[in-house]
């Protein structure tokens, strides 16, 4: 078009200089012989004529063209608006409907040969928001369910031209797009996403062994039945790997399925009953919505290894936003083999004697756990003949009789020594070893954790979702009453010959006192046999005793926060203390263990503050689980001992917080 416009200008441009050439040679005829000028003029005068002639007639038959081609594209645009496979409807800005196509028509429901114009539509679709801006080239969307469909709303203001019209100067133009099919296909490819399940049975010897001869098939065929029961229920495919040890593939629906009913072949494991001593429980793993295959298949490797390492009997979910826990409520048994603790002996010898650099840590605010295993770290170390370092800025009073105890004996010169040093002596061969916590955020100098290549956790809390994973060697038991009972193995059951001080000695079995509060809480055989250790090696009992001996302020407070006890439905207690003292995370681990004593009462929480951190202990005769409720605000601990540290909340704050949780557990154990 635009070549065809410039076409034209170049020819009048030529008709005008052709015309002027011809004006100026009769000019010069003229001039010349006047009777031929005066016929040359003449012959000018009837081509100009001629040429404004045939310029009228091109005008009048482009605008013909113009005005035959505007009409074919009107009704050309209201042949597709009239068949536009969309439902579309124009509006005046009170919601009138001043024109709609056929699909809107048979979409609200007329039948044919009906119309809907003139009607309003609210009247006719019910409520719905028509935004009244004045902007003509804004278009906008909204969503509406109409029918059970969704419905995306495009519409646009638009401005009418008809100067004649008595009507509204602007109209809406509405779409109607129907993305139900569309959702609902989203839907379905979303829910058969594959899942992995990875099935193990607690246990599985043991609890066969508990099993009288007679009934050992008849348990091994019931828990193959609740097995292939979950396989038909989930549709799925398993495949057994081990007599305890399964693989279920399924797909995401399947899952949420059964985390709306909470895993019942949890319970229904817990239900058999062949006059087993011990009971059957299932530690369970779920992975789904990964990129690939692969990447759900890590997801449930590592939902089961985080299910393991919180005791098992439960059920963890993971995708890629993160964990969901199920179940969690069984103790779980202890492991009476000796075997794991031999060889996690051997290997921890083979990494001291590769190390030059030896560094220990427990978590913050240090307890006799902690500080007790620490220093037996530290004594193995000495007899492998390396020269090794605890970690510690600060000393509370929870450790401060023993801290003391330890600087005056010249057998643990220099033991001790500041985060400052800690960070310039760490390089990435120093060899860290962490006791009595898991978790970055809680150890006493994380920095150091970036700074080494070689790190050792010796724990035996119920993992948590934070954890230290890059580590060359694992010490793991959540079956065992402290961290300190596990130190005791490695010393007692090593192929090597370790001698250690009797303070040490006195620290390990301090440490095993504090977690199994005086041997009433978390106590099995290997407990009892690391105490017998101890004491043969010259551990005192008064002198163990010694290291817990309080203040006479401290049992005031203690007194304070009994007497201002809220008991929640008869069995929880909860409760805080306003004094905020140096050792106030102690008083309130106490003050829980005394609330344990009163009749009826299955469970204890206690809150305290110092400086801008509000601790929380939690305690349970074993029915409730205190663990899965401090994990709730970011704590941990295990199923009857556990706790919690909440920064930057008040006081009171934090105990709604745990009020809460106490409420909705109660809550959900009525339903």
């Amino acid at each position: 078009m635009e070549n065809k416009n410039k076409k034209s200008s170049l020819f009048s441009y030529f008709s005008y200089l052709y015309f002027a050439v011809i004006f100026l040679m009769s000019a010069y005829i003229t001039y010349k012989n006047l009777a031929l000028g005066i016929g040359s003029f003449l012959v000018l005068i009837v081509l100009v004529l001629i040429y404004i002639n045939k310029k009228k007639t091109d005008l009048k038959r482009w605008r013909d063209r113009v005005q035959s081609a505007s009409f074919n594209f009107s009704n050309l645009t209201k042949r597709s608006l009239l068949n536009l496979p969309i439902p579309l409807c124009i509006l005046e800005m009170d919601g009138t409907i001043s024109w709609a196509n056929k699909y809107f028509d048979l979409m609200v429901g007329l039948e044919e040969g009906s119309t809907s114009i003139g009607d309003n539509l609210e009247d006719i679709v019910g409520e719905i928001t028509l935004r009244k801006v004045l902007d003509e080239s804004k278009i906008m969307e909204d969503e509406f369910i109409y029918k059970d469909r969704s419905y995306t709303l495009r519409y646009c203001f638009t401005k009418t031209d008809d100067k004649s019209q008595t009507g509204p100067e602007f109209r809406i133009v509405m779409y109607w797009l129907d993305h139900t099919d569309l959702d609902q296909l989203r839907i379905e490819l979303d829910n058969n996403k594959p899942a992995i399940m990875v099935i193990e049975i607690d246990g599985y010897d043991d609890v066969i062994k508990s099993t009288p001869e007679d009934n050992q098939s008849l348990i091994r065929v019931d828990i193959e039945k609740i097995i292939s029961k979950l396989e038909d229920e989930t549709e799925g495919q398993i495949e057994k790997l081990a007599n305890d040890k399964y693989v279920l593939f399924t797909n995401k629906m399947a899952i949420k399925k059964l985390e709306k009913c909470k895993f019942p072949i949890l319970d229904e494991a817990r239900e058999i009953d062949r006059d087993n001593s011990l009971p059957v429980s299932l530690s369970v793993g779920v992975g789904y919505d990964g990129k690939t295959i692969e990447e759900t298949g890590k997801f449930a490797s590592g939902a089961i290894d985080m299910v393991l390492g919180r005791g098992g009997d439960q059920v963890a979910v993971k995708n890629g936003d993160g964990y969901n826990f199920f179940g969690g409520k069984s103790k779980g048994f202890e492991r009476k083999t000796k075997v794991k603790s031999r060889l996690i002996g051997h290997a921890f010898r083979e990494i001291v004697s590769q190390s030059d650099d030896i560094l220990i840590m427990g978590h913050h605010y240090p307890d006799m756990d902690a500080m007790g295993a620490a220093v037996g770290v530290f004594d193995i170390c000495k007899s492998y003949g390396k020269k090794a370092h605890i970690v510690l800025d600060e000393v509370n009073e929870a450790v401060e009789i023993f801290v003391n105890r330890v600087k005056e004996e010249k057998y643990f010169k220099d033991i001790f020594i500041s985060h400052e040093r800690a960070i310039d002596m760490c390089k990435s061969k120093t060899l860290v070893v962490v006791v009595d916590t898991h978790r970055p955020s809680y150890t006493e100098c994380q920095k150091l954790l970036n700074l080494s290549n070689r790190v050792v956790v010796i724990d035996h809390h119920r993992r948590g979702v934070e954890y230290i994973n890059e580590t060359i060697l694992l010490f793991h038991e959540i079956y065992v009453s402290s961290t300190c009972e596990m130190v005791t193995e490695l010393i007692q059951y090593t192929d090597f010959d370790i001698k250690i001080h009797k303070l040490t000695a006195e620290g390990l079995l301090g440490g095993i006192y504090l977690d199994t509060k005086n041997f009433e809480f978390k106590t099995g055989v290997r407990t009892f046999e690391a105490a017998s250790y101890l004491r043969n090696l010259g551990a005192e009992t008064l002198s163990v005793k010694k290291f817990f001996n309080s203040y006479a302020e401290d049992f005031l407070v203690k007194a304070e926060i009994i007497q201002r006890t809220e008991i929640v439905k008869e069995r929880i207690c909860i409760s805080y203390a306003r004094a905020e003292i140096d050792n106030i995370n102690i008083i309130i681990a106490k003050a829980a263990d005394e609330l344990l004593n009163i009749k009826n009462i299955e469970a204890s929480f206690v809150l305290g503050m110092r400086g801008d951190t509000v601790f929380i202990s939690a305690r349970s005769l074993g029915d409730i689980n205190v663990h899965i409720l401090m994990e709730k605000i970011g704590g941990g601990g295990h199923i009857d001992i556990a706790g919690a540290q909440l920064k930057d909340v008040s006081l009171s704050q934090a105990y709604n917080m745990v009020k809460d949780i106490i409420e909705e557990y109660l809550e959900e154990e009525e339903k």
